[in-house]
């Protein structure tokens, strides 16, 4: 049994806390048990509490969740790419899978609460896929 770590941003907590619920559903369906839940105020923040997560035995794999909702800024892209290429590299280090389930750069308001659902789902389902392909190494 996987056993998983989700890292939820805070911001835009309507959209995220529905990407909490649809990981849960997801994780359950593929029998795999969500061990901790640790919120972040935001996607930048989510690296630090992912490794927190991954040096722990208990915990198999991570799965970050969030929205970026794009502004007037730019703000939005530099939030997406430092939180993505931070988690990579924490998987890399770490030998655990770390999935994105984060929405954006560049998504709308509506865009996010279409595709909350999808992206928490397709998040759990890659992070039991690879933890098993690498427990078979």
């Amino acid at each position: 049994m996987a056993r998983l770590g989700l890292v939820v941003s805070k911001f835009n907590r309507n959209i995220t806390e529905q990407m909490e619920q649809a990981a849960r559903s997801a994780a359950k369906a593929l029998g795999a048990e969500v061990k901790i839940v640790v919120l972040v105020p935001g996607c930048f923040d989510m690296p630090l509490a992912a490794r927190k997560l991954l040096e722990r035995k208990d915990i198999d794999a991570v799965i970050a969740l969030g929205a970026v909702v794009k502004g007037k800024t730019g703000h939005d892209q530099v939030v997406v790419h430092a939180a993505a290429a931070s988690l990579a590299g924490l998987a890399v280090q770490f030998g655990k899978p770390v999935t994105f389930g984060v929405i954006g750069p560049d998504a709308t308001w509506k865009q996010a609460v279409a595709r909350q659902e999808t992206y928490a789902r397709h998040a759990v389902q890659a992070a039991v896929e690879l933890l098993r392909e690498i427990r078979k190494i």
